[in-house]
């Protein structure tokens, strides 16, 4: 089950991360637009991977250990490029946000795994709508340069303030369901 079609998506996405940061560094007008769109097919997968897993019924415990590692490895390549941009305060606070929700909930569901009730931290609704923002937001952010006349960069910084606000959010809500646990 290593490859099937859900699994092969997640290793293209996986495959697209240096692409993305060739893109994002070449000196040329239309690289982070490139690095914006080969993003925003990289969040794509991430959609499609999931959908098929279940319709195919090809889910697998390899599967469900290498799309969260995915998610989370683009996503910060994609934090470290834009702060290598635009090191300003805002952005680096978002980023740091973001990654360290990140890592508290990796080590929590890993923790509650161990003691058996990983059931009690599975995916909400609101991380769902958090990844959605984030992964926007970030191809925009990456894309940088107006496009049809709207300011890109500035959409997907305000989508990532709103996914930062998510994230929180979901981080609140993930040890809040594991905090009798947590506090025993």
């Amino acid at each position: 089950m290593h490859f099937n079609i859900p699994n092969t998506l997640t290793w293209f996405r996986i495959g697209l991360i240096p692409l993305v940061i060739l893109a994002y560094n070449l000196p040329y007008d239309w690289a982070h637009p490139l690095a914006g769109w080969l993003f925003g097919l990289a969040a794509i997968t991430d959609t499609l991977d999931g959908y098929l897993a279940r319709k195919l019924e090809q889910t697998s415990a390899f599967g469900a250990f290498l799309d969260p590692v995915a998610d989370k490895v683009i996503v910060c390549v994609a934090l470290l490029l834009i702060v290598q941009t635009d090191p300003g305060l805002l952005i680096l606070i978002i980023s740091c946000v973001i990654v360290g929700r990140e890592i508290t909930i990796s080590a929590l569901r890993e923790w509650m795994a161990e003691i058996g009730a990983r059931h009690r931290v599975a995916v909400q609704n609101v991380a769902k709508y958090k990844t959605i923002g984030q992964m926007v937001g970030l191809a925009f952010m990456l894309h940088e340069q107006p496009f049809i006349g709207l300011p890109v960069y500035d959409i997907g910084l305000a989508l990532l303030i709103i996914a930062a606000v998510l994230t929180l959010w979901s981080m609140w809500e993930y040890l809040s369901a594991a905090w009798p646990d947590l506090s025993r």
